[in-house]
């Protein structure tokens, strides 16, 4: 191989590396409403998310998880899991998936673009948190904290 083929085929190794790590620090970050970086949902879905989950907080809820997830989606599992064992441990919490090859108005609804993605909304339907991947438990659960302790 000539050097300057051996040149291209490190560089192109680092920048594949390089967008590597960097996607996988960000998987799974939990980013409040405030510092979602662009994401074009619109502002219906915003404020509506108990409506696009099809469904209304019954008397003790007071966030609604909503889970987009695909059917070959092995994260997707492990996300209900978690979700399901905060659930268990915190009152208030409500959890809705939503398969996106049955129902991709919501994915287009909300902006998203991959499964796993858990987005927040508080009791008035309104998004507060955004997770895209597999969460972070701790952060999660530190992420809904305000809202489920607001009285």
């Amino acid at each position: 191989m000539d050097p300057l083929g051996v040149t291209v085929l490190v560089a192109a190794l680092a920048i594949a590396t390089a967008v590597g790590l960097v996607l996988r620090r960000r998987d799974g970050r939990v980013r409040t409403t405030g510092d979602r970086g662009g994401a074009t949902a619109s502002a219906d879905a915003a404020t509506g998310g108990w409506a696009l989950a099809g469904t209304a907080p019954s008397d003790g809820d007071r966030v609604l998880l909503l889970q987009l997830s695909s059917p070959v989606c092995t994260p997707c599992r492990r996300t209900a899991e978690l979700i399901d064992d905060l659930r268990a441990r915190q009152p208030g919490v409500a959890h809705t998936e939503v398969d996106v090859a049955e129902r991709p108005e919501v994915a287009r609804a909300l902006g998203v673009l991959r499964t796993p993605t858990v987005v927040a909304f508080d009791r008035s339907g309104a998004e507060f948190v955004r997770v895209s991947g597999l969460p972070r438990a701790a952060e999660l659960e530190a992420a809904l904290a305000p809202v489920l302790d607001a009285r």
